[in-house]
């Protein structure tokens, strides 16, 4: 393998939140791979995929930024990384085709993420309240989450969604899917370790993240904050990887599993005090500052690249 950076996924392009109204996508051409080593997804297979955007000043409009997934008729769950002042589009297979965009009206990050540690820190996720519930139809319905005592088991095989970045070809408009092993935490820290010994990182897979995908095939810039799923049960939250699975390392998804925990009347004051509470079992993030959990305009990132510094060859 040639010499290349290796680089942390998360999200870079500023994202502003605003008003204007959405344009319309030129007509897409010829069909393109999305996620590395996906192909396109079948009408009403994937119900619960969500299209994050911004608004980009530079082209006028709300473009996507990354992934998420439908939980609830009034919430998404994404990754911490992605969460700023947007709006969603739930129920699209070809990104822009028939925006009907809905207004984020709330961001609720897990407590541990820590912006300075980014992704690395763990706690790479987050609730998302809208505007109002969406209405329910073959196209747009929520994914099943887990039980806090559910184990995923090595080697099981998952599916990831998303439209994210395949390079150099450009984005896809058509939402792709992949199907992923699942490794264990131990053996892909490892291969994380083994990968990159200058970085002095003792461990880089926490016991809230959860590893699956290889050499051609798992996510890519884009992807982050949408759904791994194995057997309809969504397990996963892509949080970062290697540049679209690069040097056979496998992506890193926070573990669903970690957060579902509780039930309603264990929520914060904030969420008790909402209109639409989401769904038993998940347990949601008390913010560290309350006020910092209602959505306000400020700046996010798309493709966030975070270096972790010259590197060798893949192993």
């Amino acid at each position: 393998f040639p010499l290349k950076m290796l680089w942390l996924v998360l999200l870079t392009f500023p994202c502003l939140g605003g008003s204007t109204p959405v344009t319309q996508e030129p007509a897409p051409g010829p069909e393109l791979v999305g996620i590395i080593g996906g192909c396109p997804v079948s009408a009403r297979r994937f119900p619960w995929q969500v299209s994050l955007r911004f608004y980009s000043r530079k082209s006028h409009r709300w473009e996507h930024m990354c992934g998420g997934s439908h939980i609830h008729p009034q919430w998404v769950l994404t990754a911490a990384h992605c969460a700023c002042a947007f709006k969603v589009q739930v129920g699209q297979l070809r990104l822009y085709e028939e925006d009907r965009l809905t207004k984020v009206v709330q961001i609720i990050r897990h407590p541990k993420y820590n912006e300075s540690l980014s992704v690395l820190g763990g706690g790479d996720i987050a609730l998302l309240r809208l505007e109002g519930a969406v209405k329910l139809s073959e196209s747009v319905y929520p994914v099943s989450l887990p039980d806090a005592s559910l184990t995923v088991s090595s080697k099981k095989i998952c599916w990831v969604t998303g439209w994210g970045d395949i390079r150099p070809l450009p984005w896809p408009f058509h939402l792709q899917e992949v199907k992923v092993k699942v490794m264990r935490n131990k053996d892909c820290d490892h291969t994380y370790r083994f990968a990159f010994p200058s970085k002095h990182i003792h461990q880089f897979i926490k016991d809230d993240m959860l590893c699956a995908g290889s050499s051609n095939y798992g996510p890519c810039p884009g992807d982050s904050g949408g759904p791994l799923v194995c057997t309809w049960v969504q397990v996963g939250v892509v949080s970062w990887d290697n540049v679209c699975s690069h040097c056979s390392l496998p992506a890193v998804y926070t573990r669903v599993m970690s957060v579902t925990r509780g039930h309603v009347t264990k929520e914060t004051p904030l969420l008790q005090s909402s209109l639409l509470v989401p769904p038993p079992g998940l347990s949601l993030f008390q913010p560290h500052h309350p006020t910092s959990s209602v959505s306000t305009p400020g700046s996010c990132s798309r493709s966030l690249l975070l270096p972790l510094a010259s590197l060798p060859s893949c192993p």
